[in-house]
């Protein structure tokens, strides 16, 4: 009795009960630690461009800075996939039907293993092309190669982490998958700096290093999981696909992939048109773009948090508890997201020369830091209400919603627009611009859609009403 007490107090630790109580301290208590988790995640990438960059030279962070969109193209697709894994756990804890949330971790883990070798196999056999798609100059080219080849032998790790994060994510398990990249982001720092400074290896070294952390990360992850409590458990023997798990979850999580994808799409058009602005061009803006990062994370651990908050209360029919999910989120997005911008622009170089303390790469950081970083908060406005529009089961729409405004947008301001105009700067501008008109368009449909789902719902829910009415007035 008392070993099934102390299970019982384990799993509520581990765990947040988003449906009852106030809301504010418990979506600190799970963004937090998942924008914490993205930071840490974020920094294997930055203490790599930290040791090329400081270490190595321009030309290695160029290498490894230039070639940043090309692995997020891949990575992409499928840690949005895993979004999915998010939603429809949380969707079948909000509706009390544990029995299928079991049948959901284990197909699960098999989309994880399915995506991480196909990426791993396709990436590096098409590495060299992708890095001649870019553009880099010619003096990075090789070091460029030796690290994409490096990175997608060892993404599967990156991959079956993030799977797995997802998994404890649904039930607000956002802290222990922090330890684990806490953990592995300073074994990462320390085996970059061994790889360069002891080994001589160059930007080979740092993706062979960033793959062991990676490993190590994945694996802590996977012991978790296989000793959870009994509905999140995960179990090699009961490795299997149920049908309509992997349907729920495709549904959800392949638009929101297929979103990443295009996303990374423009991303790399753009990185293409930095690129031809030099050496110093691509070190400067892969500086300020680490800033970028660490700002957006605030702004997608709300918007997981939406997901997340969202689709177990909108399953259990708390409507008027998502509306207080979607505005605490949001605002609570917007807020931190600018008072972060702030502090880091203010940093200037002195924040800048953590990457770099080259001049020329430090004017074009300087630039980026106040067209780009300053607005990063605007993303706040169309990811927090798609967020809630997925939780709602809603999953095509915003998708397209983002691919027109911040992917295809983008892409003729690149081809029209710019040519015309030509400078940095112009080229810059058009992450402000796509955002608004992106966070617009999405705030609309959020609410057409919010309109038309709660009053199906609400419809349900008086169905359900009259028939327990009729059948207490039956039993007397």
């Amino acid at each position: 009795m008392s070993s099934q007490n102390t299970v019982e107090k384990k799993a509520n630790r581990n765990s947040i009960d988003m449906l009852h109580g106030p809301l504010v301290g418990k979506l600190f208590l799970f963004a937090i630690p998942l924008a914490f988790s993205s930071i840490f995640q974020q920094l294997f990438n930055s203490t790599d461009a930290i040791v090329a960059g400081r270490l190595l030279g321009s030309t290695e962070l160029a290498a490894i800075g230039g070639v940043a969109p090309l692995t997020a193209l891949f990575i992409s697709f499928f840690v949005g996939v895993s979004i999915g894994t998010n939603a429809t756990i949380a969707i079948r804890i909000g509706q009390g039907d544990r029995s299928k949330i079991r049948a959901a971790v284990h197909t699960t883990a098999v989309i994880a293993i399915v995506s991480a070798v196909l990426v791993t196999v396709i990436g590096i056999a098409i590495a060299g092309f992708l890095v001649d798609s870019v553009g880099i100059p010619n003096e990075a080219r090789a070091e460029s190669v030796s690290y994409l080849r490096i990175y997608f032998a060892g993404v599967a790790f990156f991959i079956v982490f993030n799977f797995g994060s997802a998994i404890l994510r649904a039930k607000g398990d956002t802290r222990r998958p922090l330890y684990a990249l806490a953990i592995s982001a300073v074994v990462n720092a320390v085996l970059d700096i061994f790889a360069v400074s002891v080994l001589h290896l160059g930007a080979a070294g740092i993706a062979a290093a960033t793959v062991a952390a990676y490993a190590l990360a994945a694996a802590i992850v996977i012991v978790m999981l296989m000793h959870e409590e009994e509905d999140f458990r995960l179990n090699v023997r009961e490795l299997r696909v149920d049908k309509r798990a992997l349907h729920q979850i495709l549904y959800i999580g392949v638009p929101s992939g297929l979103q990443g994808v295009v996303f990374a799409v423009s991303n790399i058009i753009i990185q293409t048109s930095i690129n031809s602005f030099g050496t110093d061009a691509i070190a400067g803006s892969t500086a300020a773009l680490n800033f970028e990062y660490y700002t957006y994370f605030i702004i997608n651990a709300f918007s997981q948090a939406a997901i997340t908050f969202v689709g177990q209360n909108f399953a259990a029919g708390n409507l008027s508890r998502c509306d207080k999910i979607v505005a605490w989120s949001m605002g609570l997005s917007l807020g931190l997201s600018f008072a972060v911008s702030v502090a880091l622009v203010s940093l200037g170089n002195t924040g800048l020369s953590i990457f770099t303390t080259e001049a020329g790469a430090l004017v074009f950081a300087t630039t980026r830091l106040w067209h780009v970083e300053l607005l990063e908060c605007l993303p706040s406005t169309y990811e927090i209400t798609a967020g809630a529009l997925r939780g709602m089961g809603w999953s095509i729409l915003p998708t397209v919603v983002v691919i027109i405004g911040s992917c295809v947008l983008r892409v003729i301001y690149v081809f029209t627009l710019f040519p015309l105009l030509g400078s940095f700067e112009a080229l810059l501008n058009i992450y402000p611009v796509t955002w608004f008109v992106t966070g617009a368009t999405m705030i609309a449909l959020y609410l057409f859609a919010r309109k038309r789902t709660y009053a199906k719902e609400r419809a349900k829910i008086a169905a359900r009403e009259q028939k327990r009415a009729a059948r207490i007035e039956n039993a007397a």
